[in-house]
């Protein structure tokens, strides 16, 4: 089975330039989380699947409370918290910079890891 969190939008310090390191600046946030529900579709219990809030907490806490300077620390960050759930099999990260260049919306990296 697959959970998706899609567009999760948080502030934080981003950037290498100083003006970047003064002011939080937007992130668009997808993850896509790989994962065997089998069991959790059979007894319909929240002790036999994957805790999708618990991770969105840990990556709120994470993309909130720490400074970056690159898009590529946060997606590896954030892949680090959804596989230390041992449900999980694979994670998928999209981080967007929203109007981090001009005539562009966003741009993004996309890390993605398997166990």
């Amino acid at each position: 089975m697959i959970i998706k969190i899609e567009n999760l939008r948080l502030r934080t310090i981003i950037g290498i330039y100083d003006w970047e390191k003064k002011n939080r600046q937007d992130l668009v946030i997808n993850v896509t989380i790989d994962f065997d529900g089998r069991k959790a579709a059979e007894s319909d219990s929240i002790e036999d699947t994957l805790d999708y809030k618990a991770i969105n907490k840990k990556i709120i806490s994470f993309v909130e409370e720490t400074s970056f300077n690159l898009l590529e620390r946060v997606a590896g960050g954030i892949c680090d918290i959804v596989l230390e759930c041992p449900a999980a099999g694979s994670a998928s990260v999209k981080v967007e910079k929203p109007g981090a260049l001009r005539f562009a919306d966003s741009v993004s990296v996309t890390e993605a890891r398997e166990r």
